[in-house]
């Protein structure tokens, strides 16, 4: 009886060690409050996603994202102090508190949810990954890359896809590893590689800034699909759910028909969805706990999904990309909102 005891007593002392510490919900908004400024890791250097302009002031769709936030906490979309990360670094930032959300286009994976204890929120840009060439070299297909040199950035998903494509292709391929966005650029258009690979939103900000943005091609062929999401750890619902509902507070914004320009217009709307996405009925805000005028905050101030995606990588900026699968759900896209109530 008594070595029964003792095996019980230290199976409660091992399950007491191993058992992971979760954090306490609503810990991680008590912090940024306190703190007075939300910090977001980002890219720091992708054109139409997150990098400062010629003044310093920061840009990008990733970088809006981050901003909303700030608005649905402080009122103030500026309150965001952007720490920038490498793909080697992103996620350890994230999982030791040095950031508090991720805005940096970081793919959703099974593995990266589980094994390294995030979560992923909703999706901030559907994409895939694709291949950049010089036009120089006249290929017009993927399927003419084997034996090629290929610029990559070190764990990512894009390095895991590109091996797979060739390896199922049947091709052969020359990897040049590179960990810094910059560096690796600078070695494509140095001419160190024939081919630089990576989400295709990516590939047309590095066109967008090419010395000669003409002299390249970005292939037709997508060889993965990138859902690409903000990111906060593990254990932290509350958290969890703030960040996922600014994101889908922009998305829900578009489908409803209310932007940055009409939203104090649409305070007086009669349909009650506006209603309680705006805060005009209370609900919404102390379910997050937040201010009721949470969403308002972020649709006035930073804008709505569509205004976010044509002001940083849409169709009339550099990159000039078409709303595709970013489109809302009612016309041919992936974005569609849960209801607001």
């Amino acid at each position: 009886m008594q070595h029964l005891k003792r095996i019980v007593v230290l199976g409660m002392v091992f399950g007491m060690v191993f058992v992971p510490v979760l954090a306490r919900a609503g810990e991680t908004l008590d912090a940024v409050k306190a703190r007075g400024v939300l910090t977001a890791g980002v890219n720091g250097g992708l054109f139409g996603f997150g990098m400062p302009d010629e003044k310093g002031v920061w840009r990008g769709l990733d970088v809006d994202t981050a901003r909303a936030v700030a608005a649905a906490v402080f009122g103030d979309p500026e309150k965001v102090k952007y720490v920038t990360l490498t793909t080697q670094t992103r996620f350890t930032a994230l999982q030791s508190k040095e950031i508090d959300v991720l805005c940096r286009n970081a793919t959703r994976t099974l593995t990266r949810e589980t094994d390294l204890g995030l979560n992923f929120v909703a999706t901030n840009y559907y994409d895939g990954q694709g291949f950049l060439i010089p036009k120089k070299l006249g290929v017009k297909s993927a399927r003419e890359l084997g034996g090629a040199s290929v610029c990559v950035l070190p764990g990512t998903t894009t390095e895991q896809n590109v091996a797979d494509y060739f390896r199922a292709s049947k091709m052969t391929m020359k990897p040049v590893v590179i960990e810094q966005n910059t560096e690796l650029n600078q070695a494509f258009f140095g001419g160190r590689c024939d081919v630089l690979t990576s989400d295709a939103s990516q590939l047309a900000g590095i066109r967008a800034v090419a010395p000669n943005p003409e002299d390249y091609a970005i292939l037709p062929e997508i060889i993965s699909k990138e859902p690409l999401c903000p990111v906060v750890r593990h254990g932290d619902d509350q958290w969890r759910d703030i960040v996922d509902f600014c994101v889908l507070a922009m998305i829900a914004a578009e489908d409803m028909g209310i932007d940055s320009k009409n939203v104090d217009e649409m305070l007086k709307s009669a349909d009650p969805n506006i209603q309680r996405f705006l805060g005009v009925t209370a609900g919404n805000g102390k379910a997050l706990g937040l201010d009721e005028k949470w969403a308002y905050n972020i649709v006035k101030m930073v804008g709505n999904y569509g205004e976010v995606f044509e002001r940083n990588v849409g169709e009339k900026t550099k990159l000039g990309i078409k709303r595709g699968l970013n489109a809302q759900w009612k016309d041919g896209g992936l974005m569609y909102a849960p209801p607001f109530k």
